[in-house]
This record gives C-alpha cells, sequence and structure tokens, in this order.
C-alpha cells in the first residue's frame, strides 16, 4: 500500500530514466506527486520511463546536470551519475564532473527554492573497508588516486557539499548512502555482478567471477530501496544522514553465480579472472540507523528478488534478439 504525502509536491529527479531513478518515479507519481524527471540519457534509457508517456503528472527534460538547471520544484532527489565501473571508468573526468558540479548546482537550485534536496550517495564511500559491518560512523579506506576514485572520491565530495551548505546556508538535506541494489530495469551490459551473472547463464556464456569469488556483498531489491529514500525524505529537517539504506544479508559472489545458475538451469561453467584494482573484499551495511530513524528494513529476501529479476532479464534478452541488438 502507498502512503499519500499531506500535499501533492513537484518533484525533481535527477538520473530519473535510469534503474533507481525510474523506480523512484514510479513511486512518487504512486503517490500522487507531480514528478520532473531529469536524465542526460548516458546511462539512463526512455525505455525506462516509455510506460509514463502521456501521464498528467509526469514530465521528461533532457539535461545534464553538469550545467545550472532552472525549474520550479518543492523537493530534489539528485541520483544523476554512472555508478557502474564499466559506465563511469567510460569518462572519469565526466563521472567526477556529475557528481561535484551537479551536486554543485543542484545544491544552488535547492537554495534558491529553498526546497528540501537528497544526495544518493554510495557504500562506495567506505571504500575497500577496514570495519565490518560499515557504519555510517566509519570514515572508509579509499584510494583517491585508482581507477575507481572518480566514482568514490565524486560522491565523497558531493556528501562534503551536502553538509558544508547545510551549515552555511541552513538548506534541509539528506543524504543516503546506497549498497548493492539490483532488479528489473538494470542494464544488461552494465557490468554489475547480478545483471553480469543473469545475463551469462541465460545466454549460456561463461560465469564470469573475479578473483576466487570470496568477496561478499549485500544485494538489496530496488523496490526496498526506493521505500528507504522516500521515508528518508519525508523525515523533519533534524534527521540529515548519511543512513545506509541495503540488505544486510551477505553472500559470497560465488554464492551469488550458484545460485543463479541453479534458478535458470544454465549449463554455464564459472571461470576465474584476475581480482580488478581497489575491489573490495566486503561489503555489508549496518542497518541500525535506518531501522531506528526511518523504521525501515528490506523486505524482499534475495531468492524472490534473483527470480523477478531473471524473468525481467528472459523478457528484455529476448526482446534484443528479436531486434538483432544482441
Amino acid at each position: 500500500m502507498t502512503r499519500l504525502y499531506d500535499s501533492r509536491q513537484r518533484i525533481l529527479v535527477t538520473g530519473g530514466a535510469g534503474f533507481i531513478g525510474s523506480h523512484l518515479v514510479d513511486r512518487l507519481l504512486d503517490q500522487g506527486h507531480e514528478v520532473l524527471c531529469v536524465d542526460n540519457l548516458f546511462t539512463g534509457t526512455k525505455r525506462n520511463i516509455d510506460h509514463l508517456a502521456g501521464h498528467p503528472r509526469f514530465e521528461f527534460m533532457r539535461h545534464d546536470v553538469t550545467f545550472p538547471l532552472y525549474v520550479e520544484v518543492d523537493q530534489i532527489y539528485n541520483l544523476a551519475c554512472p555508478a557502474s565501473p564499466i559506465h563511469y571508468q567510460h569518462d572519469p573526468v565526466q563521472t567526477t564532473k556529475t557528481s561535484v558540479h551537479g551536486a554543485i548546482n543542484m545544491l544552488g537550485l535547492a537554495k534558491r527554492l529553498r526546497a528540501k534536496i537528497l544526495q544518493a550517495s554510495t557504500s562506495e564511500v567506505y571504500g575497500d573497508p577496514y570495519h565490518h559491518p560499515q557504519t555510517e560512523g566509519y570514515w572508509g579506506n579509499v584510494n583517491p588516486v585508482g581507477p575507481r576514485s572518480c566514482y568514490d572520491e565524486g560522491k565523497r565530495c558531493a556528501e562534503t557539499l551536502f553538509f558544508d551548505y547545510q551549515r552555511q546556508h541552513g538548506l534541509e538535506i539528506k543524504v543516503i548512502r546506497i549498497f548493492n541494489t539490483y532488479g528489473p530495469r538494470m542494464h544488461h551490459a552494465d557490468g554489475r555482478v547480478v545483471s553480469n551473472f543473469i545475463v551469462q547463464a541465460l545466454t549460456g556464456e561463461p560465469i564470469t567471477i573475479y578473483g576466487q569469488g570470496q568477496q561478499t556483498r549485500s544485494f538489496c531489491y530496488i523496490a526496498d530501496l526506493v521505500d528507504g529514500m522516500v521515508r528518508l525524505m519525508e523525515t523533519g529537517p533534524e534527521v540529515t544522514g548519511p543512513v545506509n539504506v541495503g540488505n544486510p544479508a551477505e553472500f559470497t559472489i560465488r554464492a551469488l553465480a550458484e545460485a543463479v545458475l541453479a534458478k535458470t538451469g544454465s549449463c554455464s561453467e564459472i571461470v576465474l579472472r584476475p581480482l580488478p584494482a581497489d575491489d573490495p573484499k566486503q561489503r555489508r551495511p549496518d542497518i541500525s540507523l535506518a531501522r531506528e530513524l526511518l523504521g525501515w528494513e528490506p523486505a524482499v529476501p534475495l531468492d524472490p528478488g534473483l527470480d523477478r529479476t531473471i524473468a525481467y532479464f528472459r523478457d528484455r534478452l529476448q526482446e534484443l534478439n528479436e531486434a538483432g541488438l544482441h
């Protein structure tokens, strides 16, 4: 059941045509709001929002957040940034600009409008952590000059900007740290572990594991993440975050690969590859703060979440094959 706000809001979602953004847009429209979806379509796609064409409370604008934006809104969710290594390492300078200049532009807009603004940050601010599980008070272990730094340090700088705007200008901010999230509308070639394994299994290609597959991750289903984002935005000005939102159930990469193979009935073999630079060995959120402040915890276990995601990718791969694109 969706919860309605006391009154309709006009809400800006940057990165709204992306995997997470499009699901957030759906949720906000379901709650009765007007939504302005802004995306430059570098990693987002209109396919994710095609079903909203003609919706009376939905508007799409193609725009790059590294340039100023002049609109009138009540709330801002800042999600714009490529989030998978393949995409954010394609143009690392632009990735940093999106995180830093994008944050400056959205914070400037929020300051002018006195609008509440939420930053979609990431578990990558913790780097390859010495502290496990990761709490919001942990400052992280991040390489500032490695191939992942454009994303990791860009998001860390964005958090700095959000809190400086709050201290200096009294802005009402929210910072959410997103852990691994999966579900329908993930890009089939984004290089993330869940989409990689499912696509490889469904196409009969080898399942590629980096290292020995003993590194761990936690996997949060998209509906749970969106619920956490909305709950954080609904809090009062005394709650700023950062708040971890993710699933604390921890799995090895090898266990995930074996689960995908079993669910798809695939005969793909598992192939080991060298571990990428700065790849975290462990990743699991401590969600005590989310439970306390938001009354939030994940509701969808990995098993049914994988079933829904595999069903999506079966249909998506069939569409691509029929179009001659895969």
